[in-house]
């Protein structure tokens, strides 16, 4: 079973604070890999009101996902699966995301994991490389039509150094949707 990590697709980084017309537009995209997933687990960048007199806050500093605040909520039109885990994080990559993969893949609850969300170049490949140190043995991919980056460049950048860290770059988004359609019952008749 593969395990779809939705990597901080929160209104801050698609319309809000950090928005791009980028992290917009694989909005539906991402909701078509939800939509067709075995299993989900959401992270969310969180930070508190102290944000800026912390060190990403002094080389960033454009307060966005604070806790409780309409920004760090998972983004205003993202399908949301109610049985979904949540992972908050204070930092671009989460250990506690590391633990809960390994413990999922050791009990054989999963054999693979992809990632897809915001942004590539920070957040995703952050995560994508503890799930590759966490679980050496697990097949991880990204999906780069599901993910955006800070800038386009940065993107497809983050995207060359996964691969070269033994991560599969997938290009599955139109294979997907057509899935979901038929696990919706959506069937198109010929």
């Amino acid at each position: 079973m593969t395990l779809l990590i939705v990597v901080d697709m929160q209104n801050d980084f698609v319309t809000g604070a950090l928005g791009t017309a980028e992290a917009q537009a694989i909005v539906p995209h991402v909701n078509a890999k939800i939509a067709a997933a075995d299993a989900v687990v959401y992270t969310l960048d969180t930070h508190g009101e102290d944000y800026l007199a912390t060190q990403e806050g002094k080389r960033l500093p454009v307060p966005h996902c604070i806790r409780g605040t309409w920004g760090h909520a998972l983004a205003d039109g993202l399908t949301v699966r109610a049985e979904a885990g949540r992972i908050e994080k204070p930092t671009f990559g989460s250990t506690a995301l590391g633990e809960l993969v390994r413990s999922r893949f050791a009990a054989g609850e999963i054999d693979r994991v992809e990632l897809v969300g915001l942004c590539t170049d920070i957040c995703v490949i952050s995560n994508a490389l503890l799930c590759k140190a966490f679980c050496p043995e697990l097949p991880v991919s990204v999906d780069a039509a599901c993910c955006a980056g800070v800038t386009p460049e940065n993107h497809r950048n983050a995207l060359s150094a996964m691969q070269c860290c033994q991560i599969d770059v997938l290009h599955h988004t139109v294979a997907l949707q057509l899935s979901a359609l038929r696990k919706s019952g959506l069937r198109r008749k010929s």
